[in-house]
């Protein structure tokens, strides 16, 4: 079984997250896609009153896409949500005969090697680094593989948007329709989320 993990905060999820999705499927043709929300990211700080609505949007914005699950691994074992964990755990869960691949894009990739049990998570997975600036040196990585990482650049063009923009769109009441799917802006309307 071909595995590909999406794993991220997902504060808000918006349509950049859904391209890049549909992006690798259609390059990679995984079995299995799954999006992971992370209950407590480690490396962000994050509102945890939070942690629900963010899973409850992934789903709402995959209600479309049947090839796509959502898993809520991490906001079941609480905690800070620890690559490491989540993907041994999905060796557990699924039979697989070779790595897991696992999305990133170049921002947090280039902190990769201060990740948890990174010398043991760079054994478990295959990095699709999602390339995010422009003038982009496909060099600047070379030390990692010759560090034993196992990655793939892809240069996906597409309307990027952080999700610490979009929140700042959302505050501003700017015109988020173009960002998000259409079911996560109503999400986001009704509860009045990001709005202070």
């Amino acid at each position: 079984m071909k595995i590909c993990v999406f794993q991220g905060t997902f504060n808000p999820i918006h349509n950049a997250h859904l391209r890049i999705a549909d992006f690798a499927c259609k390059n990679f043709h995984f079995d299995k896609f799954i999006f992971i929300p992370a209950y407590i990211p480690p490396h962000k700080e994050i509102d945890l009153d939070l942690a629900a609505q963010r899973l409850q949007m992934v789903r709402l914005a995959l209600e479309s896409y049947p090839e796509y699950e959502v898993s809520d691994i991490e906001y079941k074992r609480g905690g800070k949500s620890y690559t490491y964990d989540t993907i041994t755990a999905l060796y557990d869960l699924y039979d697989t005969e070779e790595k897991i691949n696992f999305i990133i894009g170049t921002d947090a990739f280039e902190k990769i090697e201060s990740w948890y049990r990174i010398e043991d998570l760079k054994q478990l997975i295959k990095f699709l680094v999602f390339v995010r600036e422009d003038n982009f040196d496909v060099l600047r990585y070379n030390y990692l593989r010759e560090k034993g990482y196992d990655f793939e650049l892809q240069n996906l063009p597409y309307r990027d948007i952080s999700s610490t923009e979009l929140r700042e769109k959302i505050r501003t009441n700017s015109d988020i329709e173009k960002y998000v799917p259409p079911k996560v802006k109503e999400y986001i309307e009704k509860y009045g989320l990001y709005k202070s």
